[in-house]
């Protein structure tokens, strides 16, 4: 059995504020402090860093130089198209050409940080692209927008992929790339084979998506995945399998079908947690589901599906689970 890349965005070990306490739950660490917290769990293979949060054009290298000095590596860069009030009213949808443009050097200057330290992915998410009111968006014009920037991106360098992260609100009411479906027929309307997917396992269960048949719909066009969980009706980036144990299972089945083969990114809020505790059960959670699929046998869940019998499966789980028999 394979070993699995883990990675983390540094908001698990950060002091997780919300829009309640600003000022967050836990320790306001500085960001050289949360990559020492990151480099505690031995486990993880890298880290995610978010323009304006984490990086930007002046402390770029101070801040890679640290991830060096502590053997860290970069899993993905994320372009800011959500982080400042100037992106309020959309990044490659505003209304605004000038802020178009800078959004797409945005893109582009991440593209770069990217290739500057080895990662070759960038996650797009456009979570500032939409609306929150009827009559409010041009829906095809917004669409066309989407695709020509995204294919501009993609023709200013063929190394680094492009990763679009789909979700289907916040902090818009309403976002233009909201489901795998969508998201997958974008990316193949924009026709770039530099262009893929990232599936948040949180933003598909508050979709209303089961995450195995998201990650199958997805299939060879998803590049990259944030692991979370959440009770369906919002991102609440919770600790992975501690809710949709079975569907995770499921979506774990799915990803060996599949073929993927990349980071397996924890992507939560741990707000009165200890996040270093927080990241190594997430990981512990994939590992003991990994371990329990191949127990039962991927070829024999293969067979179970094939027959659609619900109590076959049941009998499957129940006895892998439980050691009834």
């Amino acid at each position: 059995m394979k070993k699995l890349k883990f990675g983390s965005c540094l908001p698990v070990f950060s002091n997780c504020a919300d829009r309640y306490v600003q000022s967050g739950y836990g320790v306001n660490y500085t960001l050289a402090q949360v990559l020492e917290r990151a480099a505690q769990v031995r486990e993880l293979d890298g880290i995610e860093l978010v323009g304006n949060w984490h990086i930007n054009e002046g402390n770029f290298k101070e801040v890679t130089g640290l991830m060096k000095n502590l053997g860290i590596k970069a899993a993905m860069i994320v372009p800011d198209l959500w982080t400042q009030g100037k992106w309020g009213r959309g990044t490659f949808t505003a209304k605004d050409e000038k802020t178009r443009r800078e959004a797409v050097a945005e893109v582009k200057m991440s593209m770069d940080m990217a290739a500057s330290v080895d990662c070759d992915k960038i996650d797009v998410w456009l979570g500032q692209d939409g609306y929150d009111y009827a009559f409010q968006a041009d829906y095809i014009e917004a669409w066309s927008q989407i695709k020509e920037a995204l294919a501009e991106c993609a023709d200013y360098r063929k190394d680094i992929k492009i990763c679009i992260e789909y979700k289907l609100r916040e902090p818009r009411t309403h976002l233009f790339t909201t489901t795998a479906a969508k998201t997958k027929l974008l990316v193949n309307e924009v026709g770039k084979k530099i262009v893929g997917i990232m599936c948040d396992t949180g933003h598909a269960q508050a979709a209303g998506e089961n995450v195995a048949d998201a990650v199958a719909t997805c299939n060879e066009l998803l590049w990259y995945i944030h692991i979370n969980d959440n009770y369906d009706q919002w991102d609440d980036d919770m600790m992975f399998g501690m809710v949709h144990t079975i569907e995770l299972l499921e979506m774990l089945y799915w990803l060996e079908r599949i073929g993927y083969d990349d980071y397996y990114t924890l992507d939560m809020n741990p707000y009165r947690e200890d996040g270093i505790e927080a990241a190594r059960e997430c990981i512990a959670w994939v590992n003991g589901l990994r371990d329990l699929m191949f127990h039962i046998g991927y070829d024999n869940i293969t067979e179970v599906i094939k027959t659609g019998d619900s109590t076959k499966i049941s009998k499957m789980l129940r006895e892998a689970i439980c050691g009834h028999k």
